[in-house]
């Protein structure tokens, strides 16, 4: 009954009680969340009532995204986090670092604009279409994360990680492909119809018919 109401026209003002009850319960998964770059509500976007949004005007965050308790996004330089994302609990996403000028400036530091302050780091983090990023990941400035990949817990990136990457360790280096993996849940038919990129199961169903017209 509750979820067909969420469904229903009545899904906005349902959320917005579910932001009202997350400021007294938490942890607490609140449904909803309107995205201010796009002015859109992603109605089946689910953040945690315990996860920090900086400057949250700047963070683009599509739906179907999934963000667990108690991670933090930096949106100071901007972020884009597309479609189907799953975020896992005590995450970073970080846009902006001050880990060398605080050290240049010194007790200066707080009176030195952000644009002016040496050797502080600021670029934009992009994390593709329904990537997950595991338990304690730390996503750092500059980090374009591509769709499908899987961001082990506890790793650190940075730079580029291709489309349907496995990344792992400190600093995250690419060790697999879920694609290797996914080719033995898309051997059923309601799946293939499911998954998220029908590119790629169209290229799955094209290598599967060239490789029995090879073995007639």
């Amino acid at each position: 009954m509750l979820r067909t109401l969420y469904l229903s026209p009545l899904g906005w003002p349902i959320s917005m009680i579910l932001n009202l009850i997350a400021r007294v319960l938490r942890p607490f998964m609140v449904y909803g969340y309107r995205d201010k770059p796009s002015g859109k509500f992603r109605k089946f976007t689910r953040i945690s009532s315990t996860v920090s949004l900086g400057h949250r005007d700047k963070i683009a965050i599509g739906d179907h995204v999934w963000i667990w308790h108690h991670s933090v996004i930096d949106g100071s330089n901007s972020v884009t986090i597309g479609d189907g994302v799953q975020i896992g609990a005590w995450c970073g996403v970080f846009t902006h670092g001050s880990h060398v000028a605080i050290r240049l400036l010194g007790a200066s530091y707080i009176g030195v604009a952000e644009k002016d302050r040496p050797g502080y780091t600021r670029a934009p983090v992009e994390i593709g279409e329904y990537t997950f990023v595991g338990t304690k990941a730390i996503i750092m400035p500059g980090a374009k994360i591509g769709k499908g990949c899987l961001i082990t817990p506890g790793s650190v990136v940075s730079g580029t990680i291709p489309d349907f990457a496995i990344a792992k360790g400190d600093p995250a280096k690419v060790v697999g492909d879920v694609r290797e993996f996914d080719k033995r849940f898309l051997r059923d038919p309601a799946l293939r119809e499911t998954y998220f990129d029908a590119n790629e199961v169209a290229n799955l169903t094209s290598n599967e018919e060239r490789g029995r017209d090879v073995n007639r």
